[in-house]
C-alpha cells in the first residue's frame, strides 16, 4: 500500500505561493487557492486549465506579429462579446463576484476579478498588462511603444483618457485632480497588492453582509499576505468584540494600540479596550 500525503490547507498552500519573488507569483492559483479557503472541494486546476484553454483559443487566432493593439482589440472582442463576461451591476456586492472560479462559471465579476481574469488572458497571449490599484476602482495598464494606454476591464476593455481618469478621481475624492496626481496614481500593482484588494473586497463585502466568521476568514488570509497589517489586527478585533469573544478582541486591539499608539483612531480604540477589559473582568 503506498501511503499519500495529505493535501495541505488552501491557505498554506496560498502562503507558499505569496512568498515567491513577485515575478514568480501565480496570480491565478493564488486567486483560485483564495475560493478554495471559502469551498474546499474547489478544483484549482480545473480552473487553471480554463484559463489555458481560453488564452490558446484566442492566441491561435492570431498572427504571430499582431501587434499590441490588435491583441488587445482581440481580447476585449473574445472576452466580453464572444465569451460574454460581464460586470454584475446588479449584484454587486455578491461574494461571489470576488472569487476567480465563480467568475468564470458565471461570466460576471467586479472590476478586480474581471482585471485578475483579464490580466491572466492577457498574459497568455503576450500582452505585457499590468494592473493598477485605482482609487475606487481597479484597472489595468499596458504600454503601447512609448504610450501606455489604460483599460478597464468592468466596462468591455474600454481604453481611459486622462480626461477620464481625473473624472473617475473628482467622483471618488469629490476634489478636482491635477494630471499630474492622476499620472501618480498609475503605478504598476504588484501581485501581492492585487491580491489584498481582492481580499479587502471580500471583508468589505461579508461586514456588509454581517457574516462575521466569514469575514475573520479573510482577515486571516490578508495577514499570510501581509503579517505586518496592522489595521487587519485592529479589524480583527473589532469583529471579534461583534461576536462577544472579548479575550480576544482585547488582546488583538491592546497589540494594535501597542503598535500604532498615534493612530487616528486610538482615542476610539482605546475606549473599546477600556470596555473590554471591564468585560473580561466580569467573566472572572
Amino acid at each position: 500500500m503506498i501511503d499519500v500525503e495529505p493535501e495541505s490547507a488552501p491557505i498554506d498552500q496560498f502562503e507558499k505561493v505569496v512568498r515567491q519573488p513577485d515575478d514568480r507569483i501565480d496570480l491565478a492559483r493564488a486567486a483560485l487557492l483564495i475560493a478554495k479557503g471559502r469551498n474546499g472541494s474547489l478544483d484549482v486546476e480545473r480552473y487553471i486549465s480554463e484559463l489555458d484553454f481560453l488564452g490558446t483559443t484566442l492566441r491561435r487566432r492570431m498572427a504571430e506579429d499582431a501587434g499590441v493593439m490588435l491583441r488587445v482589440g482581440a481580447l476585449n472582442q473574445f472576452l466580453f462579446q464572444e465569451q460574454g463576461f460581464a460586470p454584475n451591476r446588479q449584484d454587486y456586492y455578491d461574494p461571489r463576484n470576488s472569487f476567480l472560479n465563480d467568475v468564470l462559471d458565471r461570466k460576471l465579476g467586479i472590476p478586480i476579478s474581471l482585471s485578475v481574469l483579464y490580466l491572466e488572458v492577457g498574459r497568455r497571449i503576450g500582452l505585457p498588462l499590468r494592473g493598477v490599484s485605482f482609487p475606487g476602482h481597479f484597472l489595468v495598464k499596458c504600454k503601447v511603444d512609448q504610450v501606455v494606454i489604460v483599460l478597464d476591464p468592468f466596462t468591455g476593455g474600454a481604453s481611459l483618457s486622462m480626461q477620464d481618469l481625473q473624472k473617475r478621481l473628482r467622483e471618488v475624492r469629490g476634489v478636482e485632480v491635477s494630471r499630474a496626481i492622476v499620472a501618480s496614481m498609475l503605478v504598476a500593482a504588484e501581485k501581492k497588492e492585487i491580491l489584498a484588494r481582492m481580499l479587502r473586497n471580500l471583508k468589505a463585502v461579508y461586514v456588509k453582509r454581517e457574516e462575521v466568521q466569514a469575514a475573520l476568514c479573510v482577515i486571516e488570509w490578508l495577514m499570510v499576505l501581509s503579517p505586518g497589517a496592522v489595521s487587519e489586527i485592529r479589524d480583527r478585533g473589532l469583529l471579534y468584540q461583534q461576536m462577544e469573544c472579548f479575550r480576544a478582541a482585547l488582546s488583538d486591539l491592546e497589540r494594535y494600540l501597542k503598535l500604532q499608539p498615534g493612530a487616528e483612531d486610538a482615542d476610539d480604540i482605546h475606549a473599546k479596550v477600556v470596555e473590554l477589559r471591564q468585560n473580561t473582568a466580569r467573566l472572572n
